[in-house]
């Protein structure tokens, strides 16, 4: 009943966002002389926001942020040093293992022989790329798509590149803002699987109860059964 099951990446079939809040802690004890930690972090999210335009997502954009916050945060005196543990701890990121999400590794196999997958995830391309062959899960994806932002307007250039119908387009995440709400715009389908940590910058509300094709589930084990009992339900 799907051409194609697409699949969000970060905190969907792996963990990422704790690995930020990790570093974002270390971070915010390296100027603990300077602020509270809670007034630390809320300064790094407001110049990620502001710097979202020019740098996009991931760990290269963090890591400018960091430097752009800490000069803030010192009023310019921030040191060689610190500037080095900054980037010491984005090079540690960059390096991190690849932990995948409960369920994954077991369920992608039985959803790659019901349908063609694909991975959409949006951040820095060479280490989404390292990522994705670090998973061990390159040989259940038939596409990869990396995007730096995700909006209707990049779902709808992805769908056309590939031929494909939104309407028999499924989209699988954990960010209702980036994941759900642009697939539901275009008529898609979407399954919606919370994280236990999610990134503020994320978090938008939920479609209304019952809207044509949002669908949740709590683990991402379910994801097979899910499909079959729709497949069966909808007589395909």
């Amino acid at each position: 009943m799907f051409d194609v099951i697409a699949f969000d990446a970060d905190d969907t079939l792996w963990q990422n966002e704790r690995n930020y809040r990790r570093v974002q802690a270390q971070f915010a004890q390296l100027f603990a002389d300077h602020h509270s930690p809670e007034w630390v972090d809320a300064r790094l999210f407001e110049t990620e926001s502001r710097n979202m335009e020019h740098y996009g997502y991931g760990i290269k954009a963090f890591t400018l942020s960091m430097i752009e916050t800490a000069i803030a945060l010192t009023d310019g005196a921030v040191s060689g040093t610190e500037i080095q543990v900054i980037l010491e701890l984005a090079k540690g990121m960059l390096a991190a293992e690849v932990e995948l999400l409960a369920g994954v590794a077991e369920a992608v196999p039985l959803l790659a022989q019901r349908c063609p997958l694909m991975i959409i995830t949006k951040g820095d391309l060479l280490d989404q790329e390292a990522k994705f062959r670090r998973s061990g899960l390159a040989p259940y994806f038939r596409h990869l798509e990396v995007v730096s932002h995700k909006s209707r307007e990049t779902y709808e250039q992805i769908l056309r590149s590939h031929g494909l119908s939104p309407q028999r387009f499924l989209m699988v995440g954990n960010s209702l803002r980036s994941d759900i709400l642009p697939i539901l715009e275009l008529g898609g389908s979407a399954v919606y699987i919370p994280h236990d940590t999610t990134w503020l910058h994320e978090v938008a509300d939920p479609p209304p109860s019952g809207h044509p094709g949002y669908y949740t589930l709590e683990r991402f084990d379910l994801l097979p059964g899910w499909l079959a009992e729709l497949t069966r339900a909808r007589g395909s």
